[in-house]
């Protein structure tokens, strides 16, 4: 690719997207490089993320219909060409605020920039005919649901046929729009600070667009923010992100203010924090990861955010530490999974193939095994991933209970509208408003009930 000009937000989008589609990179990480390289102004910043992320939120539905008015195939064009489509057709078909006029002339332009000219024409023609047919455009492809709601929502359809055979057509197409919408950005009180009070207090005099949880207490849903980590509030430690279904584990765990925890899979460390402030950093957490920048991160995190109880260690979940035999009050399984919960989050989920996903399971079943090793007579077990999948929730947790007769799956309370679970939880976007998740409390009997 050609340089790029500094400043361009829709350069920077295209950048980072053929990153994602051609380096297999994650939008996120990607987003956050490109624009501090190419020295966004925070506007250009905000308009090349909505571009990037809503190309690939989008992606099958404008290839469909890039597809319908384009002589060549999508899949047949040069991958600089078809993102340079993309991003026009995202911005002709769903960017209110830029005029048609605007996203054809720069797509042109960009064609040519990056030494494509003899492309020009046909970019121009092939726009130009969304822009005429945007009140109108193409039929969708409707033999089955899962033909339509694949297209319509850019979700690869083994997905949406897996959710059809979860949920109602209605609440399985609720699902598939609710991971093409902005998700909310949720924020922790850190009590070991300040009140709730006073940090929306903080928040509202930094310019921060702060609504109070709906239901879950010393918690914010947050806009506004710009660069979060600008924030004095941030830098204070006044706060932490994590979304309410991860907060949830730390509400289901309900820990005792002495208790000594392992967190198995702790980066980058919201469920250690969350649960050393519910224990007034009283207790002891030992939070566990296999990458060490992680944990540096995790550390600084801690440091900022003034917690003492939480020390960090780098260990694999699968590999037994004899010393920590038996040792853990609590111990926390949030194993790697699909991710597909989060869609909302990382778009770029969705692009998974089913048969990356197939060997997952067994490495859950093998961290879940070896993490109840740890866990003390009379101690917690919890398991949660950031899927919605039964074969990575419920079914480990099944097939761990069967093989391993001195634990058993025990209820828990959360916060109303949930309530009372009885033992296990699959948290939905369209149901509970939070990340689609799974959360599992189990208790290891003592010898007088084993």
């Amino acid at each position: 690719m050609s340089a790029l000009q500094k400043g361009s937000a829709r350069d920077t989008a295209l950048e980072v997207l053929m990153q994602v589609s051609g380096a297999n990179a994650w939008s996120d990480g990607s987003l956050k490089r490109t624009i501090a390289k190419n020295e966004l102004t925070s506007r250009d910043a905000a308009l090349a993320s909505r571009i990037a992320y809503g190309v690939i939120q989008n992606r099958m539905l404008l290839d469909y219909y890039i597809g319908c008015y384009c002589t060549q195939r999508p899949g047949h064009l040069e991958p600089v060409i078809l993102n340079i489509l993309r991003i026009g057709a995202y911005q002709i078909l769903f960017m209110d605020k830029i005029p048609h006029r605007a996203a054809v002339n720069e797509a042109v332009e960009m064609v040519k920039r990056h030494g494509r000219p003899k492309a020009a024409g046909m970019v121009n023609a092939v726009l130009r005919k969304i822009v005429t047919n945007q009140a109108d455009m193409p039929a969708l492809p409707n033999a089955t649901a899962a033909d339509s709601l694949s297209i319509r929502y850019s979700h690869p359809k083994w997905l949406v046929q897996r959710l059809l055979g979860l949920l109602s057509e209605d609440e399985a197409e609720q699902f598939l729009q609710m991971d093409n919408e902005i998700a909310p950005t949720t924020i922790q009180t850190n009590f070991l600070k300040l009140s709730t009070d006073e940090l929306e207090k903080e928040l509202h005099q930094e310019g921060v667009t702060a609504e109070r949880h709906p239901w879950l207490a010393g918690c914010f849903l947050v806009s506004g923010t710009g660069d979060m980590e600008q924030l004095s509030s941030f830098s204070r430690g006044h706060f932490f992100v994590q979304d309410a279904a991860a907060r949830l584990v730390s509400l289901a765990a309900a820990p005792s203010a002495d208790w000594r925890v392992l967190d198995m899979c702790a980066a980058p460390g919201g469920k250690s924090f969350g649960l050393a402030v519910d224990m007034g950093d009283r207790g002891d957490i030992l939070s566990c990861d296999v990458y060490p920048h992680k944990l540096k991160l995790m550390d600084r995190s801690a440091q900022r955010l003034g917690i003492a109880s939480v020390r960090t260690a780098l260990a694999d979940g699968r590999e037994f530490h004899a010393s920590w035999e038996k040792q853990a009050d609590l111990v926390v399984a949030d194993v790697p999974c699909s991710g597909l919960g989060i869609i909302r989050k990382k778009p770029d989920m969705r692009y998974k193939k089913a048969d990356e996903l197939t060997g997952l399971p067994e490495i859950q079943r093998q961290i879940l095994s070896n993490a109840s090793r740890y866990v003390r007579p009379g101690g917690v077990l919890i398991y949660s991933t950031c899927t919605v999948l039964p074969e990575e929730n419920e079914a480990v947790t099944d097939a761990f209970l069967a093989q391993h007769p001195d634990f058993e799956r025990e209820s828990f309370e959360l916060p109303k509208p949930i309530g009372h679970v009885d033992g296990q939880i699959t948290l939905w976007p369209q149901r509970h408003g939070t990340d689609g998740f799974y959360i599992c409390r189990m208790r290891r009997k003592t010898e007088e009930t084993a």
